[in-house]
């Protein structure tokens, strides 16, 4: 049986933002930040738990991710594809489109690995078709990588070896998983079917520890759950927010849970439910993450 962590993982709310559709947390290591976004609202946040400070930048569309990358600046996916958020001047700039990419479609998760490529996920913004999939930006080239065929994919995240990459297929409610090299993905194969475990709730934007243990996310699920490297559900910490969105592990020690939610489909009297709804959320996790490498943009 899964261990419930909730008591000893202490949830708070840390910064209360009205997310209408929080995600992409992310800890920056070297600014000792996490940044998050708002995709609805096009907002991108940072947040600094040593003391609390935090600030807003108002994107040019809908904004999935930012990732700092190594020269200052953060890669950011938006609808129309990439764009590098300079935090000094507080502006966006437009990278590049991503080929192929339909006009309804948007960009929604992402992540670096050891090389300090980012993989990524396309989807249908009206969440209806399987137009999604996964791609790679690997020094300012983008091409497709990984699975196809998706209405809203969620991750990818690498583990801290570099040797496995995980895929979520959100509506399916499954999270896949293939095996990476600096040469390039393999197949996918189902890592974790969350719908016989949580056959409510949708697996979201996932992470990985530093034991190489799955953290998801769960849209509708009020929590997020932990799994081994083998696939066997193993904890899970609940919360007071029902549309868990993202985590990522960070803090001084990498041993503090940040995680983003969403309010967009609550009714008022579900807000009042769910207090926490719409916040970035902390808990103390009960294993470490590892540091992510910097994008390298050229």
């Amino acid at each position: 049986m899964a261990l419930n962590l909730t008591a000893s993982a202490n949830p708070r709310q840390l910064l209360d933002v009205g997310s209408k559709l929080g995600e992409g947390a992310f800890w920056d290591a070297e600014r000792q930040v996490v940044w998050f976004v708002d995709i609805k609202q096009q907002r991108l946040w940072h947040y600094d738990p040593a003391t609390g400070s935090n600030a807003m930048a108002r994107a040019p569309g809908q904004i999935g991710w930012a990732l700092p990358a190594d020269n200052g600046l953060l890669l950011c996916g938006l609808q129309d594809g990439l764009y590098t958020f300079d935090p000094a001047r507080q502006s966006f700039e437009k990278l590049t489109d991503v080929p192929g990419e339909p006009a309804h479609n948007r960009l929604n998760d992402a992540c670096t690995d050891p090389w300090g490529r980012v993989w990524f996920g396309s989807m249908d913004d009206r969440e209806a078709e399987a137009s999604g999939r996964f791609y790679v930006f690997d020094r300012g080239e983008i091409r497709a990588a990984g699975p196809s065929g998706i209405a809203i994919t969620n991750g990818p995240a690498v583990n801290a070896q570099g040797d496995r990459i995980y895929f979520t297929d959100t509506t399916a409610q499954k999270i896949m998983v293939a095996d990476l090299s600096p040469a390039g993905v393999g197949e996918a194969r189902v890592f974790a079917d969350t719908g016989a475990l949580f056959p409510d709730a949708y697996p979201d934007g996932p992470v990985v520890d530093s034991e190489d243990h799955v953290w998801t996310a769960l849209y509708l699920g009020s929590r997020v759950a932990r799994f081994s490297p083998d696939g066997e559900l193993v904890a899970q910490i609940e919360f007071a927010a029902r549309d868990i969105t993202k985590l990522c592990l960070g803090g001084p020690e990498l041993r503090t849970g940040f995680v983003t939610t969403a309010t967009k489909n609550l009714e008022p009297a579900q807000l009042a439910q769910f207090p926490h709804a719409g916040s970035l959320i902390g808990f103390d996790a009960p294993v470490a993450g590892f540091a992510q490498t910097r994008v390298r943009l050229g």
